[in-house]
């Protein structure tokens, strides 16, 4: 596997592994000699192992350190049931079609989803997640008590952007809400204000004080490019404020 890594890229390696073991899959159908058997056996399961510890370590790699964990979880609850409802289909229909149109028809559509990595690349390289603890920590005037229980938070930022930057502005604020949602925002907006023209105000909801407080710790190295981008669009340094449920801070 390694040898073969260095000279393909991941994904092809990967593509190149669920078409061997889709093509294994349909000769077992046609295959009733102990001996191929066998060879095709040892072939499938070498395709379906380099596959998966590819994945596998891709699905680790490619997830922060706060998320890893959750992401893994989801990877196995997905792996798993895969396999037990995969299991129930080709049972069903290895009993009413045969176990030959059953084997013969999995290997086909093996070799099928293969074709996914047309549209939708595994990346070669794992990217920077690394924390990118840049964030300056939130004020708070003495008067105002606030419990990292406390919630929800509104958190705004204004942008001045000037009027032939808006397109690449707006288009660029629409993956740095993904970063925002993914670290922990319940809702994420951005308008444009109707009296000034240069203003735009990103608007995202959080939880509670402590989970505003995470998205401080969650950014990653490979989020750093986004947010410079939309940096170099903007004029002057982004106002932000944070506001919070005034029932929270009336004591």
């Amino acid at each position: 596997m390694q040898r073969a890594r260095a000279r393909w890229s991941t994904d092809n390696v990967a593509s190149a592994a669920i078409a061997i073991l889709g093509a294994t899959v349909a000769v077992t159908g046609t295959a009733f000699s102990l001996s191929v058997l066998g060879i095709l056996m040892v072939v499938g399961g070498a395709a379906w192992i380099t596959y998966i510890s590819l994945f596998s370590a891709l699905v680790q790699t490619l997830a922060p350190d706060w998320v890893r964990a959750r992401v893994v979880e989801i990877f196995l609850l997905a792996f798993q049931g895969g396999i037990a409802g995969g299991s129930v289909v080709w049972g069903v229909v290895g009993e009413r079609a045969g176990v030959q149109t059953a084997l013969l028809t999995a290997g086909i559509s093996c070799i099928a989803i293969a074709s996914i990595s047309v549209f939708f690349r595994l990346p070669d390289a794992a990217a920077d997640v690394s924390p990118w603890d840049h964030w300056r920590m939130p004020e708070i005037v003495k008067d105002v008590a606030i419990d990292l229980d406390d919630g929800p938070v509104l958190v705004t930022v204004e942008y001045v952007v000037e009027s032939h930057q808006a397109s690449a502005f707006v288009h660029a604020m629409r993956e740095y809400g993904r970063v925002r949602r993914r670290d922990g925002a319940s809702r994420w907006g951005l308008s444009h204000d109707t009296e000034v023209l240069e203003r735009y105000v990103e608007t995202f909801v959080v939880a509670s004080w402590a989970e505003h407080l995470r998205q401080h710790t969650r950014l990653t190295q490979a989020d750093r490019g986004i947010e410079e981008r939309v940096l170099t669009l903007v004029r002057g340094n982004p106002k932000v404020h944070h506001l919070i449920d005034a029932r929270r801070t009336i004591t």
